[in-house]
């Protein structure tokens, strides 16, 4: 228990908030099933408050009709919780003993447990294949605060969380692992975290907005290094992202100027002051020198694609967007280390490069370089197409012009493209142009 839930406990009664977190429990159990008369309900039961949580919420089921059976995990168990159980008909079992039951409810370790669990916990997971399960809190046997998995762990449909959602339900692999996430407000009073999710009312107070007296200069000018003979759409599709209205001009410098002026015929093809830079999608064998040109001009610059291997350490006006494979890259590991252990990887190539990182994924992280992250839940799989990295650097760069500083345009660019790829897509497929001409219809509907 973290030290704002011990600081809280001693405010209000005792037993209140396991009351509360039960109670949510117990709701959410019955809304999935449709109904709770009748219905089989077997609660797997550690030793800890999450144990307890199940065993109230087990009891709250069982006095609405539920047939509630209890398989202790632990030489004990929160002994009020269990005889609140047994009070109102519930069973203590063997897992051997149980019915096949219509929930598992999984109370067996909370934020204190480790990833990975112990054999006899890990056949009570497995003793019932296809019945649904509903974690408390957590899915144990996950990496709480990392994100990681190690050993076996329960594969929740539905995670029930109280006061916060932790860093296993945003952060990636045990993120998939989560189910679909129900946080209830048992009145926690919590710290800030190292580890957040922006939401829309984020974005929107975060988004820079022209003034009644705005012109394009005024709202940034982004300037684009990209496409190659070979990879002319690049450019292209960068500089969709950059024109999709969040700054005020975009220039284009590069070989592919007559099809980006063919797609945007706003699009400057000429050199000039830019306050931000995006450089590397689609790239050629001049990548570097465009790089350090952009760099050279003191602004912020989106090192992207083939422009990553030339990122420079230590110089903070980069924001580096690589992939898993593109950052085990820079990081000289395996891309399944990255893809295992994300946040500690984003973290690293933030401290080691000195600037802000986006590990893009299906949550993306963006990583500071003093230990914050953002995570981008906002999108959905459809977007994991060729091209939609180009649009995304694109719209951070128009953010980064606009005036926003690196970690805020990089997050909220992020978060942005997610859901224009929702918009764009109805939750379907996507491509990439949509996803960019999407980008006005979600900022008009995020709140001022």
């Amino acid at each position: 228990m973290r030290a704002a839930e011990h600081a809280l406990m001693a405010t209000v009664p005792d037993g209140t908030l396991m009351q509360r977190a039960a109670a949510g429990l117990a709701v959410a159990v019955a809304d999935l099933l449709g109904g709770v008369y009748g219905r089989r309900v077997l609660l797997l039961v550690g030793p800890g408050d999450n144990g307890g949580d199940a065993l109230y919420a087990g009891a709250l089921l069982a006095r609405r009709g539920a047939a509630v059976e209890a398989v202790l995990l632990a030489e004990r168990a929160h002994e009020a919780g269990l005889a609140e159980l047994r009070a109102r008909g519930g069973r203590v079992v063997a897992i051997a003993g149980a019915h096949r039951p219509d929930v598992v409810v999984d109370g067996i370790v909370g934020i204190g447990g480790r990833p990975g669990l112990r054999p006899d916990a890990a056949a009570a997971v497995a003793a019932f294949p296809g019945v649904p399960v509903v974690a408390v809190d957590v899915s144990s046997g996950v990496g709480v605060d990392d994100g990681t998995l190690d050993g076996p762990h329960v594969l929740a449909d539905l995670t029930v969380t109280f006061g916060t959602h932790k860093g296993c339900h945003l952060i990636d692999p045990a993120a998939s692992v989560a189910g679909s996430v129900v946080l209830v407000d048992i009145g926690l009073d919590l710290p800030g975290a190292g580890v957040t999710a922006l939401q829309a009312e984020d974005v929107g107070a975060l988004l820079p907005r022209p003034g009644r007296f705005a012109q394009k200069y005024t709202r940034g000018v982004v300037g684009v290094r990209a496409g190659s003979e070979h990879y002319p759409g690049a450019a292209v599709l960068a500089t969709s992202g950059a024109a999709a209205g969040l700054a005020g001009m975009v220039r284009y410098l590069g070989p592919a100027g007559a099809a980006v002026q063919a797609r945007h015929p706003g699009t400057v093809l000429a050199p000039g002051r830019v306050q931000a830079w995006v450089v590397g999608p689609g790239g050629g064998d001049d990548v570097a020198d465009e790089l350090a040109a952009a760099l050279a001009d003191g602004v912020p610059v989106v090192v992207d694609a083939a422009a990553l291997p030339h990122a420079v350490p230590g110089h903070p006006l980069q924001v580096l967007t690589p992939h898993a494979g593109e950052l085990a890259a820079l990081l000289g590991t395996e891309r399944e280390r990255v893809e295992a252990e994300q946040l500690a990887h984003a973290r690293e190539a933030a401290t080691r490069f000195g600037c802000v990182v986006l590990l893009k994924g299906r949550h993306s992280l963006t990583a500071h370089p003093d230990g914050r992250v953002r995570v981008t839940t906002s999108g959905l799989p459809w977007l994991a197409v060729a091209g939609a990295g180009d649009v995304l650097s694109g719209v951070i760069g128009s953010l980064l012009a606009a005036g926003l500083d690196p970690f805020d345009a990089t997050s909220v660019g992020s978060w942005i493209h997610g859901a224009a790829a929702v918009l764009a897509g109805g939750g379907g497929p996507v491509t990439p142009e949509a996803v960019a001409d999407a980008v006005g219809r979600v900022v008009s509907g995020l709140p001022e």
